[in-house]
C-alpha cells in the first residue's frame, strides 16, 4: 500500500490576529468568527509568497495568534508569510522562530485503524477534514505553550514580592498590585478568549468522523488537562494577589492610624505646654 504523507507546522507567533483584515486584502467575501481559521491557499498564497503555489499547500491562520503551514514550506516562504502577517499585527515583529512551535505529519496508508503518536498521525484512507483538524490540535497546543510560559513569568513575578515581604518589606503601592493584577487577567482572558480549548470546529458537529478524531487528537495532546492545570494556577495566582491587597491595605491603614495618634498626641503636648507657659499662647 503507498504511504501518502502531509506535513505541518505550527507557530504562535501574536496574542491575536484579525482574520478579517486579512481576508478582505486577499478578497475573500467571507466574514470570521473567532474559532473559524482564515485558510489560505491557491492564488492567494501566490501573491503573498510570489511563487506558484498548488492547492495541496496551505495556510490556515487563527484568531488567537497561531498559523500553521501544510505540506512543505521553507523556511525563507514561513519568513515572507510572517512579514506579510506583520503589516497586519505589529506583534508578530516580536516572533522568535526557536519558541512555540511544533512539526506534526499525517500518514495515510499502511494501517487499518488510526494511530497516533507525537510526531504523526496515521490513518486508513484520507478524509477532507483531517487537515483542518490536525492544524486546529497543534495551532492550540503551540497557542497554550506560549501562554504557559506568560504564567512562568507571572509567577516568578509574585515570588519576588514573596521574597520582599519575607525581607519585611511588607508594602506594595497600588501601582504595583494593579500591574501584577492586569497581568493575571490579560494571562486568564488570552487562556479564554483566544485559545478557545472548550470549542470545537464547526464540522465535528456534522461528522460523526470528525468529531471523534477531534476528540482523539485533543484528548492526546491533552489540551483539556493543559487548560484545567492553568485555570487552578490561575486561581491561585488571584489568592495570593488577594492577600498581598489584604496586608498592604492592612498596612497602609494602620499607618494613617497611627499618624492620626502621633497628631493627637503632638496636639495635647502643645495644650500642656501653652498651660505651664512653655509657649506663649496666641490670640
Amino acid at each position: 500500500m503507498t504511504v501518502h504523507q502531509i506535513t505541518f507546522k505550527a507557530y504562535a507567533v501574536a496574542n491575536e490576529i484579525e482574520l478579517n483584515k486579512i481576508a478582505i486584502y486577499c478578497g475573500i467575501p467571507k466574514k470570521y468568527t473567532w474559532e473559524q481559521p482564515l485558510i489560505l491557499r491557491g492564488d492567494n498564497l501566490t501573491s503573498i509568497l510570489r511563487t506558484g503555489m498548488d492547492e495541496s499547500r496551505q495556510v490556515l491562520v487563527f484568531s488567537f495568534g497561531s498559523v500553521v503551514f501544510i505540506d512543505h514550506f521553507s523556511e525563507a516562504e514561513i519568513t515572507l508569510f510572517l512579514g506579510f502577517l506583520q503589516t497586519f499585527e505589529p506583534e508578530v515583529a516580536d516572533w522568535n522562530p526557536s519558541k512555540y512551535m511544533d512539526d506534526y505529519r499525517l500518514q495515510v496508508g499502511e494501517t487499518e485503524t488510526i494511530e497516533l503518536t507525537d510526531a504523526y498521525v496515521v490513518v486508513p484512507e484520507y478524509q477532507g477534514f483531517y487537515p483542518e483538524l490536525i492544524s486546529t490540535v497543534i495551532a492550540k497546543s503551540v497557542a497554550l505553550e506560549k501562554i504557559e510560559e506568560q504564567q512562568g513569568i507571572i509567577y516568578d513575578r509574585l515570588e519576588m514580592m514573596i521574597d520582599r515581604f519575607e525581607r519585611g518589606n511588607l508594602r506594595i503601592g497600588n501601582k504595583e498590585l494593579a500591574r501584577t493584577t492586569a497581568k493575571i487577567v490579560r494571562h486568564e482572558y488570552n487562556t479564554l478568549a483566544y485559545v478557545m480549548i472548550l470549542d470545537k470546529p464547526e464540522i465535528t458537529w456534522t461528522s460523526s468522523d470528525a468529531g471523534e478524531f477531534y476528540d482523539r487528537m485533543l484528548e492526546f495532546f491533552e489540551l483539556n488537562d493543559r487548560y484545567k492545570i492553568m485555570k487552578s494556577k490561575t486561581e491561585v495566582l488571584y489568592h495570593v494577589m488577594e492577600g498581598f491587597s489584604t496586608i498592604s491595605h492592612s498596612i497602609r491603614g494602620l499607618f494613617v492610624e497611627w499618624i492620626v495618634v502621633i497628631l493627637i498626641v503632638i496636639e495635647v503636648i502643645l495644650s500642656l505646654l501653652q498651660i505651664t507657659g512653655w509657649i506663649p499662647v496666641y490670640h
